[in-house]
């Protein structure tokens, strides 16, 4: 199954490790390997996340890495991150 990051989410890694870097270079390393390695898992089977609360739609799903969601659509030949964020704040997909 095929994995695609969007630029959102990219974007999203690239904010979360910065964050994280202000304090701890190599935990922010860490932390956005662990979150890479829970998106490869949800590729593999995406039925894997739950539907995402707020939109309840079959193809819009989540999976979780400690405080963080990792938002994905589920197509035919994979996944699309959609969006990475922490779980306290709101879903904004626009």
């Amino acid at each position: 199954m095929k994995l695609r990051w969007s630029d959102r989410s990219t974007d999203d890694l690239v904010a979360i490790y910065a964050y994280i870097a202000r304090k701890n270079p190599e935990n922010a390393k860490r932390w956005v390997d662990k979150l890479r390695k829970r998106a490869r898992t949800a590729a593999k089977s995406a039925l894997i996340g739950r539907r995402v609360p707020e939109l309840n739609q079959a193809d819009i799903r989540e999976v979780f890495v400690g405080q963080y969601r990792i938002v994905y659509r589920v197509e035919e030949d994979g996944i699309s991150i959609l969006t990475v964020f922490e779980g306290h704040q709101l879903l904004k997909l626009q």
